[in-house]
């Protein structure tokens, strides 16, 4: 257990940003998999309607520096990849 008040503090934030990852993670993989489920059946608008609100997930993502900018522009070109072999 902590002792300092800055340790403390620490320990907190640390549980807080924990938090914070973990649903921004999960998010990420359930939208992802929703994607990837919608090119597997064919729903080519279901595919598409997903695909920008996960790309719109990791780009704050990015930006936040959860994933690297080359993380997170591998996951949009593989995902907008799929759903071109719909068409």
């Amino acid at each position: 257990m902590a002792n300092h008040k800055s340790s403390i503090k620490r320990a907190r934030q640390t549980i807080a940003r924990t938090e914070r990852n973990t649903a921004m993670k999960s998010r990420i993989k359930t939208l992802r998999k929703k994607t990837l489920d919608a090119v597997e059946k064919g729903d080519k608008e279901t595919a598409i309607e997903t695909s920008k609100k996960l790309i719109s997930e990791v780009d704050k993502a990015a930006k936040k520096k959860f994933y690297h900018a080359n993380k997170a522009a591998n996951i949009k070109s593989k995902t907008a990849k799929a759903i071109a072999k719909l068409s």
